[in-house]
């Protein structure tokens, strides 16, 4: 009975229930959107930091992201590699070698770190040969050839077709040293990691740094960028190896994923002040509705109604205009979110986090971003009712009835 006097009660001032239900349904799109371009932005962020260059997960040798050292290395990685191939949900590994050295070209050197890949891994693991922006590809075969980092090259003045020296040091304590062809420049998107990337094909390096079956780093690439954790669970158990650390991105890029998760700590922010703009308004409208319907609410008291049924009243009428800005609110979102995406103009240029150059913004569908506005948004609607429904519950019905 109480909900269906509240349905009633909504429909005879339309104007009124209409601006309380725009008000909720404008908190709520804006939530669910915020909570969506939120979302959009650090999946797509995650993802290019993560899956075009260090990979959802790394396999390194124990303690050697503590303090990577040339010679902390995982030996005959192809066992690795052959249970990694076993273990479902995982798409692709590839293996990597870091070292420096000092590196020359004519007249100009500068120091350099040297990033050494399998190409054909590489290439299905990190699209690798879609960053290069001058240039071929490594050959198939080792043919002493070297990618720069765009800034690199700049460094050095270095153009294709150049012969870069190399001088670092050897596993086994020897001088290092060799001549390499310049076959590409490469944009990896990280303008910081460009200024001294050097990448070298591995068959190469072996030679070059005396590692003939040793590595330093594996990176796994999953199907889906939730489902890491897991996948994480899965390689520890399959290798169940103590000499070798599994980590997950947020392990290895702990400064970029702190950095993260603070940054996103504003959408809280937004959603705070959102909620807070609209129950002002909610609270406004229902009591003004109260005060306006003192005299009903006092001939209901004198028929014998008990204040808590006409707080229930009052609490089912704004619980019934906030169920219709949930459902409405939902459907203008899920347009809103599954279709809005921004390419930053040229005149911006594009923008950085964490070193990734972000030229694309988009917004996403997520669980997340519709339960949390609709709950709060809910909830914060009935908490601000609550004082004018006790106040409609305490009216004097002698008083109100001689209200015109």
């Amino acid at each position: 009975m109480i909900l269906k006097i509240a349905f009633r009660n909504i429909f005879r001032q339309k104007c009124r229930s209409l601006l309380t239900i725009l008000t909720m349904l404008g908190a709520f799109v804006l939530s669910a959107f915020s909570f969506g371009w939120s979302d959009g932005t650090y999946s797509n962020i995650i993802d290019m930091f993560t899956r075009n260059q260090l990979g959802h997960i790394q396999i390194h040798k124990e303690g050697y992201l503590d303090r990577p050292a040339l010679y902390k290395t995982i030996d005959n990685y192809h066992t690795v590699g052959v249970l990694l191939d076993t273990i479902p949900g995982l798409e692709a590994w590839a293996p990597r070698i870091y070292s420096s050295g000092l590196v020359s070209v004519g007249e100009k050197s500068t120091g350099a770190r040297i990033i050494v890949i399998n190409p054909s891994r590489e290439q299905v693991a990190t699209r690798f040969e879609k960053k290069i922006i001058k240039g071929v590809p490594f050959s198939k075969e080792a043919s002493y050839q070297a990618i720069l980092g765009e800034g690199l090259a700049t460094t050095l003045k270095a153009a294709l077709g150049d012969s870069i020296v190399i001088v670092s040091q050897g596993a086994d304590g020897s001088i290092a040293n060799d001549i390499y062809e310049i076959v590409a420049l490469i944009n990896s998107g990280d303008k910081m990691s460009d200024q001294t990337a050097l990448y070298l094909h591995l068959e190469d390096a072996r030679e070059l740094l005396v590692l003939h079956n040793q590595i330093h780093e594996i990176i796994v690439i999953g199907d889906d960028l939730d489902d890491v954790d897991e996948l994480t669970g899965l390689i520890r158990g399959t290798l169940n190896n103590p000499e070798l650390s599994v980590a997950p991105w947020q392990e290895f890029a702990k400064a970029f994923y702190t950095a993260m998760q603070a940054d996103k700590e504003g959408s809280w922010i937004l959603l705070f002040i959102i909620i807070l703009i609209a129950s002002i308004g909610v609270l406004n409208t229902v009591l003004i509705t109260v005060l306006e319907r003192r005299r009903e609410y006092g001939v209901l008291r004198a028929l014998g109604t008990q204040p808590k049924q006409i707080i229930k009243l009052v609490l089912s009428e704004v619980a019934v205009m906030t169920v219709i800005s949930i459902v409405i609110g939902t459907l203008i979102a899920l347009v809103t979110n599954s279709s809005f995406s921004w390419e930053l103009p040229d005149s911006l240029g594009s923008m950085t986090y964490g070193g990734v150059e972000l030229k694309t913004m988009s917004s996403e569908i997520n669980a997340r971003s519709f339960y949390i506005p609709a709950i709060t948004i809910f909830f914060s609607a009935l908490f601000v009712s609550a004082f004018p429904a006790l106040k409609a519950a305490r009216i004097a019905p002698a008083k109100a009835m001689r209200m015109h």
